[in-house]
């Protein structure tokens, strides 16, 4: 049986707005990917393009910039025009801390 303070912080996440909206993006297709490149400096569509390719890894430029636009909209990551078309995305304070935070989980279920 699960204890209160246990399904306290459970509905918590999933009814805070904030954190319910990180989990939302977080559940989306190369959402982890995309936080994992901004968290590199690859924010750029040729440099996480080339980061994947190099480690035979796949993610098309249309679910790049979805993602980055739901990353940026959160505020995990901020963005800068190259051209009109084009964006540079930085990550954010928070964006880094999420990033840590999701290698430090994958780390410790390896163990």
């Amino acid at each position: 049986m699960v204890n209160n303070e246990v399904e306290d912080k459970a509905k918590h996440v999933l009814k805070d707005p904030k954190l319910a909206a990180i989990k939302t993006v977080l559940e989306k297709d190369h959402a982890i990917d995309c936080l994992l490149l901004l968290y590199m400096d690859k924010g750029r569509w040729k440099d996480a393009k080339d980061f994947m390719a190099e480690n035979k890894l796949t993610i098309s430029d249309g679910t790049f910039r979805s993602r980055m636009l739901e990353i940026e909209h959160l505020g995990l990551a901020q963005s800068e025009h190259i051209d009109p078309l084009k964006k540079y995305y930085r990550k954010t304070e928070i964006g880094e801390k999420v990033a840590e935070l999701l290698l430090g989980l994958f780390e410790q279920i390896e163990k």
